[in-house]
């Protein structure tokens, strides 16, 4: 399948948003005072902790092919 420049750039820019957004809010996280609870950590952080790394994770594998659909042409 080919995927023009133009998604590609989008993929692209879809992999970079999701490593500026996520590991701050990954940080607002770690700050809540739900996310501990004497000294241990909470399930409200476990659970964000599991949908930040699901969502680095799919914004890579998105980056890594819209680099390559950019570099194929």
């Amino acid at each position: 399948m080919m995927i023009s420049k133009r998604w590609a750039a989008f993929l692209v820019g879809v992999g970079v948003w999701t490593w500026v957004i996520w590991p701050r809010f990954g940080v607002a996280i770690w700050n809540d005072d739900r996310s501990f609870a004497d000294g241990a950590p909470t399930s409200f952080l476990w659970v964000h902790a599991v949908l930040i790394v699901a969502s680095l994770t799919i914004g890579t594998v998105v980056g890594v092919l819209g680099v390559r659909a950019w570099r194929h042409k």
